[in-house]
């Protein structure tokens, strides 16, 4: 190897950003997705650095379909520049150490089969008509719904989806402008109706709903576990309730400008309070975990009303 090739290999790798990138493309490929998730580095940063490690030579790219896959070309690595990625790749260097430990959690999400929740990639590889939008109104066209309650609507976004599968449809929020804004969406539908009222306190007799919905509405609650109940007790036996929530997270500076009162509750506080509920919980888990920084995660989980005469269980998963 020539000495301008030593000076170029050594000063690509005298930059901390392309440094990162090579020890964590050490003996696996990775995706410009998931190097700006496992970094933080802004996806046009990190693609002009592999634009600039794959020019020299030092990572070499792999297509399948779409998507590139890269990986550090160590065979054709200087052995003091394979040595010094090495080294790197056993640091105790704070931020060599996060990256180490966000790539193994993304790792096991991948593993564990967890989602990521990822529409920059919908639109990059964008064709006609393919929308997260168009998705969601596909997958909607296959329920079969009957009485339905939506807790907490907002500006009913998930209401107008449904809408068209409920025999009828009740969406409540305690803000009168996201009512106003629900009523819009579902004007075009009769069984559909939206009024203001309070989760705590819910305006609806006993057993009136097959299913109720409560899409992050549980960490906005001044009393998470009332308002749990109050659902629990508007659902027929046989009913079912699905919640969205936040999982259990340190980023209150974030989720505290939208007015969310609790930092997320774990898959585990969740499960609680709908078994405290008498509900019986069918599953209660992280389901995606946002692409952007601080990578929030929301937790999924859906529970029946045992039918008269019939306990509660144990959740069936945990």
């Amino acid at each position: 190897m020539s000495l301008a090739r030593y000076v170029d290999t050594f000063s690509l790798l005298g930059d901390e950003s392309r440094l990162r990138l090579c020890a964590l493309l050490q003996g696996r490929e990775l995706r410009v997705t998931d190097l700006v998730r496992v970094t933080g580095i802004s996806q046009p940063r990190v693609s002009t650095h592999l634009g600039r490690l794959r020019e020299a030579g030092v990572v070499r790219d792999r297509r399948k379909g779409p998507q590139s896959f890269y990986t550090l070309d160590a065979a054709r690595l200087p052995a003091a520049a394979r040595t010094l990625l090495a080294e790197a790749a056993r640091s105790d260097d704070p931020t060599l150490d996060g990256d180490r430990t966000r790539l193994q959690a993304l790792e096991t999400e991948r593993r564990n089969g967890l989602a990521e929740y990822v529409p920059d990639e919908l639109d990059r590889f964008y064709s006609p008509g393919r929308s997260w939008q168009s998705l969601a109104a596909g997958i909607a066209a296959l329920l079969r719904l009957g009485d339905v309650l939506d807790v907490g609507c907002g500006d009913g976004a998930a209401a107008s989806a449904i809408a068209p599968y409920c025999r009828s449809l009740a969406c409540i929020d305690v803000d009168p402008r996201m009512v106003a804004e629900t009523r819009e969406r579902i004007a075009s539908f009769p069984q559909a109706s939206a009024r203001v009222a309070d989760v705590h306190l819910l305006p609806f007799a006993d057993a009136a709903f097959d299913a109720v919905l409560l899409f992050h509405t549980l960490t906005y609650a001044a009393r998470p576990a009332r308002a749990v109940a109050e659902c629990a007790r508007v659902l027929r036996p046989g009913g079912r309730i699905v919640v969205l929530c936040l999982d259990r997270h340190r980023h209150q500076e974030v989720t505290g400008r939208y007015g969310e009162r609790h930092p997320g509750f774990a898959p585990r506080d969740v499960r609680r309070r709908l078994a405290a509920a008498g509900l019986r919980v069918v599953t209660a888990d992280v389901a995606c975990r946002e692409s952007k920084k601080p990578h929030l995660q929301v937790v999924l989980a859906i529970a029946e009303k045992p039918a008269a005469g019939r306990p509660a269980t144990k959740a069936t998963r945990a």
